[in-house]
């Protein structure tokens, strides 16, 4: 059983402060840094924590994991989990959480303001006026009123943006490898290439998959209509960047808006090199998406108080590896949680281990996910120890947290 008073958690990349005060407040130990981490950093730091929060830039490897055996949680402060092994932590019995819909209004706001001073030519405007030179022309500048939207990836980010893209009176089309219902007027692509022959301005919203490496490059851009926006604010390694910055060069494209880079910096203030910088018509931002006060505030909360419910309950509610759960909690019981292999079979010998010593069980639930199964089970007498190690030995059993 985890003493909640020595549960000791490491929230890494300046987590939100709600975040800290939420762990706090079941009297965990708290230690929060300012950067990441990289693997060996982090392998040296993480002996002896039971709750790692990270965001976007850390990666939680297996070797990490493996130099980790108190490690029961992880929680990503962000949407993505793909900077964490999840095959390696569910083989672990880890659970991992993250924040899917936190920053998603904050995400879709860059955007739409991105694709308004792309098209008016902000950007290069706001440059000239700095420089001194009054340019005042309505060449190339544009409304984005009846102008046509392309979303690459219609999940969470896209569906908003194309309900807001629509009410300031975009034509939208998007195209995502999943079946997804249009929101609005919104049309449907049965291909990448038929949306790139449609729109004025291309956003791309795609999850962090390894398939989704480099899958827009010179070809993509090439087929892209002359003189129109692109914008990116899923993932670095999706687009081919040198193809982009040829393109925008050669005066193809109009301009471009990008949040996200294969390379980013560890922490504020390091060096940023990329080969867009220095072009008047890309707008880049340093992975900040997400970051407004409103949405980290709430990420903190969201995540931090999943971390604890697990730690307290088992609760596996929204997590995004293990069977997600909850038992209603109960008096007067000793609640403990099961991580198993999922075999046919293991409800059975857990309640036939309970019943050999007299434990009565006043309330179970058993999910599945995959390879893996989940079990809380509240006992209503005390036990012995005798009892934990007959579970633990259990040849499916990964790992037997004593909630209470």
């Amino acid at each position: 059983m985890i003493d909640q008073a020595k549960t000791r958690v490491l929230l890494l990349e300046n987590i939100h402060p709600d975040a800290v005060s939420r762990l706090e407040s079941e009297g965990f130990l708290v230690e929060s840094l300012r950067n990441a981490l990289d693997e060996d950093e982090l392998i040296a730091r993480i002996e002896g924590v039971h709750l790692l929060g990270i965001r976007s830039k850390t990666q939680v490897t297996a070797r990490v994991l493996a130099a980790a055996p108190q490690l029961v949680g992880i929680g990503a402060f962000c949407i993505g989990t793909d900077q964490i092994d999840l095959a390696a932590a569910s083989a672990a019995g880890i659970a991992a959480f993250n924040a899917p819909f936190s920053n998603t209004r904050s995400v879709v706001e860059l955007a739409l303001a991105e694709i308004i001073m792309l098209a008016r030519r902000l950007p290069e405007k706001n440059a000239g006026m700095h420089a001194g030179i009054w340019d005042k022309a309505a060449n190339g500048s544009h409304e984005v009123r009846g102008r046509t939207l392309g979303i690459v990836g219609y999940g969470n980010i896209g569906a908003q943006l194309s309900v807001l893209a629509e009410n300031l009176g975009m034509q939208v089309y998007f195209y995502d490898t999943a079946d997804k219902l249009a929101l609005g007027n919104a049309k449907r692509c049965d291909s990448l290439n038929e949306l790139l022959e449609v729109a004025e301005t291309v956003t791309l919203h795609v999850d962090g998959r390894p398939g989704n490496s480099g899958f827009f490059g010179e070809e993509q851009f090439a087929r892209m209509r002359p003189r129109s926006l692109f914008l990116n604010l899923s993932r670095g390694f999706v687009i081919d960047y040198a193809a982009l910055r040829d393109h925008l060069v050669s005066g193809h494209l109009a301009g471009a808006g990008i949040d996200v880079f294969p390379h980013e910096p560890k922490g504020r203030g390091d060096e940023f090199t990329s080969e867009l910088r220095g072009l008047p018509n890309v707008i880049l931002t340093p992975h900040i998406g997400g970051s407004t006060e409103e949405a980290q505030a709430d990420i903190g909360g969201f995540v931090a108080n999943k971390l604890a419910q697990f730690v307290g309950e088992g609760n596996t509610t929204l997590s995004v590896n293990l069977p997600a759960i909850q038992l209603p909690a109960a008096t007067g019981t000793h609640r403990i949680a099961h991580t198993h292999h999922n075999m046919p079979g293991v409800l059975a010998q857990v309640n036939s281990i309970l019943a050999e010593h007299a434990v009565n069980i006043e309330g179970q639930l058993l999910g599945t996910r995959g390879e893996y199964g989940y079990l809380l089970t509240d006992l209503g007498a005390g036990y012995t120890e005798d009892v934990v190690l007959q579970l633990r030995a259990m040849s499916q059993t990964i790992r037997l947290r004593e909630l209470s």
